[in-house]
């Protein structure tokens, strides 16, 4: 029997995902409802290019649904009060020098469900968060990544 992936997810990505579960089976499903009942009004469902957006719409929509349900049935939450402060986990925040921009940057290392590298939070499954993952303070890591070797030095490491 094969397992279920598990999801490794902080509180806060949790309620994130919680928060938009709730917006798509409430506020969207009811927008994509009335758009399907106005499609309809227009008669003629072969040739009704609306109605068939709609209910595309409607089918991304649900399995997007499905998806969050999954993820959130399998999701194990990290205790943030349990993350170590001497090695680099999920949960923790770490501050490093980037060598190649000559520039401090701190990340949340976070599972890859709630991964956002825009918002500096990277995935224990990233070329970046593999490398970091079991690091110490004072630790040098250099990461394979698709343009070549970046190397950083862990500086600090947080809850």
């Amino acid at each position: 029997m094969n397992q279920a992936k598990e999801y490794m997810m902080t509180y806060e990505g949790v309620k994130k995902l919680e928060g938009e579960l709730e917006y798509l089976k409430t506020t969207k499903r009811k927008e994509i409802t009335e758009k399907i009942k106005s499609a309809l009004s227009f008669g003629d469902l072969s040739e009704n290019s609306e109605y068939d957006e709609a209910k595309n719409e409607q089918a991304f929509v649900e399995g997007k649904i499905i998806q969050l349900e999954k993820m959130l049935k399998h999701a194990n939450v990290i205790d943030e009060s349990e993350v170590p402060l001497d090695v680099v986990t999920l949960g923790s925040k770490v501050k490093i020098k980037d060598y190649e921009f000559d520039e401090e940057v701190e990340y949340t290392m976070v599972g890859s469900a709630e991964a956002d590298p825009m918002n500096n939070k990277i995935s224990n499954e990233s070329p970046v968060g593999k490398g970091l993952m079991g690091k110490k303070v004072g630790d040098i890591v250099e990461v394979q990544v698709p343009d070549g070797v970046s190397k950083y030095k862990i500086l600090d490491i947080r809850r």
